[in-house]
């Protein structure tokens, strides 16, 4: 995991923006306010998987083996080597695949107490929907920042 968004006061999106469960961490500061604005967006990344060689070799290897189940003689070798080839090739352009991954992300524009405005982009909760005029509260943690609703 890797990569993703910035607020206007740096906000490591995908630093582990949604809570896990049963995991207690410190919090540095809280802030409290009221929402201004409400975005919903969505952002798309472009994810290449990765290979190291190891599977491309491994590959050649099987293809080696399967080819060389075929073919007797000169024939043998000739079909062991082309399975060894397509083997390798097949796994190497598995390998260099990509995909696209899609977040749902929430910019939150907030007027705090003291009247600072602060704009913080997260992860969608839908169990945390926010509008305009709700009452939040910002929790500043080491790595990163997280908004929610004040109960």
């Amino acid at each position: 995991m890797r990569k993703w968004l910035w607020i206007l006061l740096i906000f490591p999106l995908l630093a582990n923006a949604a809570y896990e469960r049963n995991k207690a961490r410190p919090v540095n500061n809280v802030v409290f306010g009221q929402v201004e604005t409400v975005r919903y967006m969505t952002q798309q990344d472009v994810v290449r998987a990765e290979h190291s060689g190891w599977e491309t070799l491994l590959g050649a290897v099987v293809g080696g083996v399967i080819g060389n189940q075929f073919g007797g003689g000169r024939g043998k070798e000739v079909a062991t080597a082309i399975g060894a080839v397509a083997g390798a090739t097949i796994v190497r352009n598995q390998a260099q695949q990509e995909y696209r991954v899609e977040y749902r992300l929430v910019e939150i524009l907030i007027k705090t107490e003291k009247g600072k405005l602060i704009d913080v982009i997260q992860d969608v909760d839908n169990n945390m929907l926010f509008e305009r005029g709700d009452r939040v509260r910002i929790l500043y943690f080491d790595d990163g920042v997280r908004v929610d609703k004040e109960y």
